[in-house]
């Protein structure tokens, strides 16, 4: 499957969503659900019984002591209230910590590189999960999958130094929104492409993203000026391409704003409308202020593709 290579990919090059017919992630992520369901966990694999017989694997009884142990995570995000646990809302955060202490023990902690927002969705997210157990990375990878419900996975598991902080440890983000341009809404689509139908010019498109690229103050930009600080980020590449209906936005930085790629995505949209002309983005993101700019793309198209570290912290 196209969803299943890309997710093995550290990254997701523009010219590799360029070449994937009907979009990759969109054409994948309408099966991942089919394939998941039927996926079983082997009790060759880390000591686990089959889930479907009803087994069920107790904690360790002895423990080596606190360790973490770095996830790499996909999710569809569409039923969830975002990534961080909420008390009566079900959320990404809170479906791997059920998972973990099911298997793994009550005394877990887990923390995300990105606190996506609620119906935003992951190709590689990165998580550290804080633990006292002995199952070694492979099954712990294993332990998650079986009891995680199907939209979310664990991609890859391995050891990492305690005290990994894979939010603050994070050197730059990279996200993908998905516009479907379409003259009729494609219901394929729908969880995961923002349906922008009529003429969409790509060309004004990416002159006006092209003010947002290096080091600015994206407070025009942001959904609460003054809860992100510093407002200041570095925005090293943005790339705009069509295939067919599906246009996609890549945007990679060092860090993120709340809204921030949504917001950037919403005002593309009206430049690309003929709503705005070219120059006005820069204007907008010279001014700082939040009430200028275009409206708030909505969540369902936001895919967050991967986490880059420094070189020295552990992948």
């Amino acid at each position: 499957m196209r969803m299943l290579r890309g997710l093995r990919a550290e990254g997701l090059r523009a010219s590799d969503v360029a070449r994937a017919p009907h979009g990759g992630f969109v054409a994948g992520a309408v099966g991942v659900e089919r394939h998941h369901r039927h996926r079983t966990v082997s009790s060759r694999r880390g000591g686990l019984d089959d889930p479907d017989t009803g087994a069920r694997v107790a904690p360790p009884a002895a423990a080596i002591g606190i360790r973490t142990v770095r996830l790499v995570l996909a999710y569809d995000g569409s039923d969830f209230h975002g990534w961080q646990v909420q008390p009566d809302a079900p959320t990404v955060q809170g479906a791997v910590l059920d998972a973990a202490r099911r298997f793994l023990g009550a005394d877990v902690r887990l923390t995300g590189a990105s606190r996506t927002d609620a119906g935003v969705h992951a190709l590689r997210q990165t998580a550290a999960l804080t633990l006292a157990s002995t199952l070694p990375p492979a099954a712990v990878q294993a332990a998650l999958n079986a009891a995680l419900p199907p939209s979310v996975r664990v991609l890859d598991a391995t050891d990492a130094p305690v005290g990994f902080d894979a939010r603050r440890a994070a050197a730059g983000k990279r996200y993908l929104y998905l516009l479907d341009n379409g003259a009729v809404a494609d219901p394929l689509r729908r969880r995961v492409a923002w349906h922008v139908p009529g003429a969409l010019d790509l060309a004004p498109m990416r002159a006006a993203l092209t003010a947002v690229r290096g080091r600015h103050d994206f407070s025009a930009f942001c959904a609460a000026p003054g809860r992100d600080a510093p407002p200041v980020c570095c925005v090293h590449a943005v790339h705009v391409l069509r295939r067919r209906a599906l246009v996609c936005v890549l945007i990679s930085a060092d860090r993120f704003l709340h809204h921030m790629v949504r917001n950037l995505v919403g005002s593309a949209v009206e430049v690309g409308r003929g709503a705005r002309p070219v120059g006005w983005m820069a204007d907008v993101l010279a001014s700082r202020d939040r009430t200028l700019a275009g409206p708030t793309a909505p969540a369902h198209g936001l895919v967050l593709v991967r986490v880059r570290y420094p070189a020295d912290v552990p992948r």
